[in-house]
C-alpha cells in the first residue's frame, strides 16, 4: 500500500489487506482527531482490498458518526464496491457517487 495525506483527504494505492490496517487506521484516525467533519479516503488508485480492511474503514466509519462526522469513500473501484456489498458492509459506509467516463471534470 501507498498512501499520502492531503487535509482530511486520506489517498491511498496499492494493495490493502491486514499487513496495512496498523498504517491505515492511524491515517483514518488522525485525521478524525484533527477535527474534520468528513474525512475523504479516496479508493480510486486501490487494486484490491481485503475483508479485514473493509471492516477497519466501517468500524472507523462508525466511530466518527458517533462523533457527528464521517468518513467517505471516493473513487471506490468496482471490485471493491462488490466486496462491501457482498459483506453487507456497504450499509456502513458512504460512498461518493461514482464518475460517468464522459461526464467534464
Amino acid at each position: 500500500m501507498e498512501h499520502s495525506r492531503d487535509g482530511s483527504t486520506v489517498v491511498l494505492s496499492g494493495t490493502l489487506d491486514v499487513r496495512c490496517t496498523a498504517v491505515l487506521r492511524g491515517l483514518v484516525y488522525d485525521a478524525l482527531a484533527e477535527g474534520h467533519a468528513t474525512v475523504v479516503v479516496d479508493l480510486s488508485g486501490v487494486e484490491s482490498i481485503d475483508m479485514t480492511t473493509a471492516k477497519l474503514l466501517a468500524v472507523a466509519s462508525r466511530s466518527a458518526r458517533r462523533q457527528g462526522r464521517q468518513i467517505v469513500l471516493r473513487g471506490c473501484p468496482s471490485g471493491v464496491r462488490r466486496l462491501l456489498h457482498l459483506s453487507h458492509l456497504r450499509g456502513l459506509l458512504a460512498l461518493e457517487p461514482a464518475r460517468r467516463r464522459d461526464a467534464p471534470v
